[in-house]
């Protein structure tokens, strides 16, 4: 039995398919149906129950998953160790869109001054695509904003901001007292593209409160946002953090009256996964950092 049988067996345990599983291994079907055959055939036991669309663990299928799991992890965790050893220090950190522009610029500089033996290369994309990349080892931590979805990973709430009503300066809005939510039902508002969680924040928001609002236009990029609001195009809902770096006199941000919509900040990983004196390192930076932010 070698290591390479073990990765397809747990590769076709996970996928419950040959042709998934062969297509993430990057083998023909036909090889990866010949190597489980070879390995069936070395323990003498049958692995899986061929049905007609998946194949599902025996019990000894059952019993071998674990222990292989288990071989490939120490496997893993022991190149790991001495390629952290041989090396500079490297960290893959994994952020939101609608985080990454505002958190990031001063923690990696913190960070920097603090760990200048350890690069931290960034990976900018949407929660989902975090989530597949956290588990599959391609990055080791992510910044994301609740509510996540993911069983097999490790979720840690950092902080939670409010999300502030982004309105052009002169708006009838600007000056209203107090603002209830309910005065935004029918504006115009620009929001971000779907696969942004920050939207689905926004809309749970106004369900909640009995308020539909009127999207007429959506971008990638939350900047954008604020500038299409200036430019009188519509409304929108940012998070405190853009707002702090907004300089310009062309917007107002206005906080509502009564329940206050709000995203919380959490760190995400893969605790099945090595994490070395690097990643460790991260983390807890990222741990003092939201500690002392303002953005609470």
């Amino acid at each position: 039995m070698d290591l390479q049988s073990l990765e397809h067996f747990v590769a076709l345990a996970r996928a419950k398919n040959f042709t998934r599983a062969a297509a993430d291994l990057n083998l023909s079907q036909s090889a990866l149906s010949r190597a489980i055959q070879k390995l069936e055939d070395q323990l003498g036991q049958s692995l899986f129950e061929r049905k007609p669309r998946e194949v599902v663990l025996t019990d000894f299928g059952e019993l071998l998953l674990e222990r292989a799991r288990k071989i490939l992890k120490l496997v893993e965790d022991t190149f790991s160790e001495l390629d952290e050893a041989g090396r500079r220090g490297r960290v893959r950190l994994g952020t939101i869109p609608t985080i990454a522009p505002y958190f990031l610029p001063n923690f990696l500089s913190s960070f920097a001054e603090k760990y200048p033996d350890i690069s931290v290369i960034v990976q900018e994309d949407t929660t989902e695509t975090l989530i597949k990349n956290c588990n599959q080892g391609d990055i080791d931590l992510a910044i994301v904003a609740l509510p996540i979805i993911a069983k097999a990973l490790e979720i840690e709430p950092l902080f939670s901001e409010e999300l502030l009503l982004v309105l052009p300066a002169g708006h009838a809005l600007a000056t209203q007292d107090p603002l209830l939510v309910e005065a935004v039902d029918g504006y115009p508002f620009v929001m971000l593209n779907e696969a942004h969680c920050l939207s689905e924040n926004i809309s749970s928001f106004c369900r909640r409160q009995s308020v539909q609002p009127v999207t007429i236009e959506r971008t990638s990029q939350l900047t954008t946002v604020q500038e299409l609001v200036a430019l009188d195009h519509g409304v929108s809902i940012v998070p405190e953090m853009a707002r702090r770096l907004d300089l310009s006199d062309r917007r107002v941000y206005r906080s509502f009256s009564g329940e206050k919509p709000f995203r919380t900040v959490a760190m995400m990983w893969n605790s099945y996964r090595y994490q070395g004196k690097a990643v460790k390192a991260l983390m807890e930076h990222v741990r003092l950092q939201s500690a002392h932010s303002s953005v609470h």
